[in-house]
């Protein structure tokens, strides 16, 4: 039996989570990390029956009082880079949900993660459509050295960019830097249009109202081009699909894995 804990239990995509996991045999929700709801009972904030599942304010109180494997984390950049090192210190394992977190931040974790002999698995995007968009972008990367990553979202999401698209730029580049005809320190006009980069990836993060989550990566080469994109819907199912295959797959391996795929069968 696994025993999870979900920072951000109650947001909209932790709240889809910990009813699959209270569904799902062989897990055990302990606990969530909410300070909406602190101190209530989860199993009645989310109408999961008679069970009491207690909720906390911070991940401190929370290793204090609950036995608990895996810290699965659904909060916010600054919250999560806290919670992810405290459950690491306490030799828990930890898969990260939460965007915004940086190349430095992952250092840090990977480094605390190697030293307490646990694991961390950092997935910007749970959805399977969006592991398979990695891998044929990594593919195209190998053989067409001219690329950028466009990011779309609704005109409310802070992080920018997205996670999925941070961890993308970071995993081409790994492949192949891209070839940038004019340097960014030669263009005339206002440069910042060209987008921002990402270890030498232009991004471009589009927010507006009737998006929802989209990216799309485009390839070019004389005379032809590739355009690899995925487009999210408003459910919350395919991130819980994917949430529920990285709990299964956290005891496999030790240290820090970036990407769903790191851990699955290709």
């Amino acid at each position: 039996m696994i025993k999870i804990f979900i920072a951000g239990a109650t947001g909209w995509a932790g709240s889809e989570l910990s009813k699959a996991i209270f569904k799902q045999k062989g897990m055990q929700l302990v606990g969530g990390l909410s300070r909406s709801g602190s101190g209530k009972n989860l199993a009645e904030i989310l109408d999961l029956g008679n069970e009491k599942i207690p909720v906390f304010d911070t991940i401190e109180k929370a290793l204090d009082a609950l036995d608990f494997d895996v810290l699965f984390d659904y909060t916010k950049p600054d919250v999560a880079k806290t919670n992810v090192l405290a459950a690491v210190k306490r030799g828990k394992k930890v898969i990260v949900g939460t965007s915004g977190l940086t190349g430095e931040d992952y250092a840090e974790i990977e480094k605390a993660a190697i030293e307490n002999d646990t694991s961390v698995l950092a997935v910007g995007n749970f959805a399977i459509t969006v592991v398979l968009l990695q891998k044929f972008a990594e593919i195209a990367a190998k053989y067409i050295p001219n690329y950028e990553i466009i990011d779309y979202a609704h005109e409310l999401k802070i992080d920018t960019p997205s996670g999925t698209v941070r961890e993308l730029a970071h995993r081409l580049a790994q492949v192949q830097k891209p070839v940038v005809p004019i340097p960014t320190d030669q263009l005339v006009g206002e440069k910042a249009t060209r987008g921002a980069e990402m270890e030498g990836v232009h991004v471009h993060s589009v927010r507006l109202p009737g998006h929802v989550i989209a990216v799309e990566t485009i390839f070019g080469l004389k005379d032809e081009k590739l355009i690899i994109r995925h487009d999210s819907g408003t459910s919350a199912e395919p991130y819980v699909k994917g949430g529920l295959l990285a709990i299964e797959k956290i005891g496999t391996f030790k240290g820090l894995r970036r990407g769903l795929d790191t851990v699955m069968d290709f």
